[in-house]
């Protein structure tokens, strides 16, 4: 069977991911670093017997290169979902250090390194690449600066690699805006913010498989989304960054 790799597959978008592709019928690899959420996650699943669960703290370099070596032998991987990441929320100085280079760590430079080595055998099969990224990357964000640095560094990059790609290779860059996945509790961000533009996780990546569907591109989910990225995108970043600053700080 065609094999997926999915990071981040112990909640969220990640947990939706798992369940849509089962039913495009793909053999699934769960990445994530809680082996008990991980094992929810199959156990959630239609047809646990076909996937594999594998463990990895993208934080770390050496995890991230152990987990690449041990897909040596994945020869029928079709599929990369990168999806795992997170953010810290709160003012740059305030926050410890190493919190915000885990954050590139794991939100850019992981998927980065999974797809040059992985390219090769997905462009072989012509099979895709789906990256989460986020509206995040739409403009500065007071109070989520690293999160929202790195992914405008995700979208930039998967959007260039998709154009170099699109002979052999379908790429999403997936776009969305406040979603209830579970990444207000890890990065302690304060409830209500964003919450009206939120959009259900499942309708997300529901947009994202279609996206992958017609070829691959870049995907604002949703009509809510769509209505944030305009705002986003009609709004001078001198003002944007004073109503962000405003409204984001707790």
């Amino acid at each position: 069977m065609k094999t997926v790799l999915i990071t981040g597959a112990s909640g969220g978008f990640g947990y939706e991911f798992a369940k849509q592709l089962e039913q495009d019928g793909y053999a699934l690899l769960l990445h994530g670093r809680d082996a008990v959420r991980l094992q929810l996650t199959l156990d959630a699943l239609q047809y646990p017997e076909r996937h594999s669960i594998v463990l990895a703290d993208l934080s770390s370099r050496k995890a991230t290169e152990d987990l690449i070596a041990s897909l040596s032998n994945q020869e029928n991987l079709y599929g990369l979902v990168n999806n795992a990441g997170f953010g810290v929320w709160g003012a740059f100085a305030d926050k410890e250090g190493v919190a915000q280079a885990d954050v590139i760590r794991v939100d850019l430079l992981a998927p980065v390194m999974l797809a040059h080595a992985l390219l090769p055998r997905l462009k072989k099969q012509h099979g895709f690449m789906i990256n989460v990224s986020s509206l995040a990357a739409e403009t500065p964000l007071p109070y989520l600066a690293t999160y929202a640095a790195v992914k405008a560094g995700m979208t930039f990059w998967s959007e260039a690699v998709r154009m170099e790609n699109e002979q052999d290779l379908r790429v999403v860059t997936l776009a969305p805006g406040p979603s209830p996945t579970g990444f207000r509790d890890v990065s302690g961000a304060p409830k209500g913010k964003g919450s009206l533009f939120s959009t259900p996780a499942l309708k997300v990546v529901e947009a994202g498989l279609q996206t992958l569907r017609m070829g691959g591109g870049y995907c604002v989910p949703g009509i809510r989304h769509r209505l944030l990225w305009l705002i986003q995108c009609c709004t001078p970043r001198v003002l944007a960054l004073t109503m962000m600053a405003k409204y984001l700080k707790k």
